[in-house]
């Protein structure tokens, strides 16, 4: 029986990803960091919007794809560094997993649909974009959040999540505010929000 295109699309995204020489350990397990990445996308996107369409599916597993080949430190250290690196990545990220949607044989349509997502088009005015944006920001907050807290400043922390929250729609906050969080956590949060 043939897989279907979604199944098969989140096969080689996956494929591509799991050749991140960066590791993370789940369960006791080195993992890819990009490939617990991706699949982390999903499962937020699912729990967070179950009716999301096929291009936003698509949008939440790649949205890092291959990110290791774009280093950080070939862009400058400062804020336009940053910035340059993040916009460079949102181009290669689209770029890719387009060639993936195509040898799956999505449509044009579906393949601009995702890459538009991906470099995160109309923020705050398209729907789905707005989606992808929320996922992004549960999944930091669910899974990275507590490592930054070790790695960084209280004010540094505070900044993060203030710009966070700011990227965020009313129905992120409220899902947001559901995740569960150490004392130290939600104590930077309530700083950070209120």
């Amino acid at each position: 029986m043939p897989i279907d295109k979604l199944t098969h699309a989140y096969t080689l995204i996956d494929q591509a990803n799991a050749e991140d020489p960066n590791k993370e350990k789940v369960n006791n397990e080195l993992v890819a960091k990009e490939l617990i990445y991706g699949k982390r996308m999903t499962d937020t996107l699912e729990k967070f919007e179950p009716h999301a369409t096929e291009a936003l599916k698509l949008a939440a597993r790649s949205q890092h794809i291959c990110r290791w080949k774009i280093s950080r430190d070939n862009y400058p250290l400062d804020r336009v560094g940053y910035l340059k690196w993040r916009e460079e990545l949102k181009k290669f990220h689209a770029k890719k997993s387009s060639e993936i949607l195509e040898s799956v044989g999505y449509s044009s349509e579906t393949i601009n649909r995702v890459s538009f997502l991906i470099q995160k088009k109309q923020l705050k005015k398209d729907e789905d974009t707005q989606t992808l944006e929320d996922v992004i920001c549960l999944v930091f907050l669910n899974f990275y959040y507590p490592e930054f807290l070790i790695k960084h400043t209280e004010e540094k922390i505070i900044d993060i999540l203030q710009k966070t929250w700011r990227k965020m729609s009313d129905k992120g906050h409220e899902a947001a505010l559901q995740l569960s969080f150490s004392e130290k956590a939600l104590e930077l949060i309530k700083k950070a929000l209120f």
